[in-house]
């Protein structure tokens, strides 16, 4: 399973204003602020209120040609940043980081594997045009988790998958991720880009190799 490695990067923080704040399902918020440097679909940013507590990193959630950038999160009770950012209004500073790191997407044909927020950089891997020859399997425990839905469902079609494991509808799949992709007797010899929680991303990666699956065409991204 290929990871993000370190590499040299200027972690300098820059200061941005919120052009926006928006609550997309309970928890879990899109806050946006205006773009001024390029950036690849896939990569993340740090994102910081202050100079006195450790910024966190978060996936890019918009188009590489897009004049906004977009972040998705869900709140963490208890804690630190994603509270305060969740109350943040337009208009009020954060700090972030240039964007880095090697979880990119591609022109080859693939599978996208997400669980939760973890389709965050898949988004922005769609939204710069990177969604032809691909899969898309989006596992959540609610129905109202399914961010972007409508999109998907428009551009990918039957090649879109929501698997919901607390809740059921026509056209979803009652289960985990892992159920859908262990119900399923061969799988294509492409890449899979799995991102998500660590405990889903390896349960994912171990039922991929099991299934005769290489390991060095399973790209991991791994949310904290």
């Amino acid at each position: 399973m290929q990871k993000r490695t370190p590499a040299k990067h200027d972690f300098t923080l820059y200061e941005h204003s919120l052009s926006g704040n928006e609550e997309i399902s309970p928890g879990v918020h899109l806050i946006s602020f205006r773009r001024n440097f390029d950036f690849i679909p896939g990569q993340v940013i740090k994102i910081g209120i202050d100079e006195e507590h450790l910024p966190r990193i978060y996936s890019i959630c918009s188009g590489n040609h897009e004049n906004e950038m977009r972040i998705l999160f869900n709140i963490k009770e208890d804690g630190f940043l994603t509270p305060k950012l969740a109350s943040f209004i337009p208009g009020e500073k954060i700090l972030t980081s240039k964007p880095y790191g090697s979880f990119l997407g591609t022109k080859e044909p693939a599978w996208w594997i997400a669980t939760g927020t973890g389709i965050a950089p898949f988004y922005s891997m769609f939204r710069s045009g990177c969604f032809e020859n691909k899969k898309l399997i989006h596992g959540v425990s609610y129905l109202n988790q399914f961010y972007f839905e409508d999109e998907w469902e428009w551009s990918l079609g039957e090649n879109y998958i929501r698997c919901c494991s607390r809740e059921s509808s026509c056209d979803v799949f009652s289960g985990r991720v892992t159920q859908f992709l262990s119900e399923m007797n061969d799988l294509p010899d492409v890449r899979y880009y799995i991102c998500g929680k660590a405990m889903a991303v390896v349960e994912v990666r171990d039922l991929l190799i099991e299934k005769g699956i290489f390991y060095e065409n399973i790209i991991a991204e791994i949310y904290f």
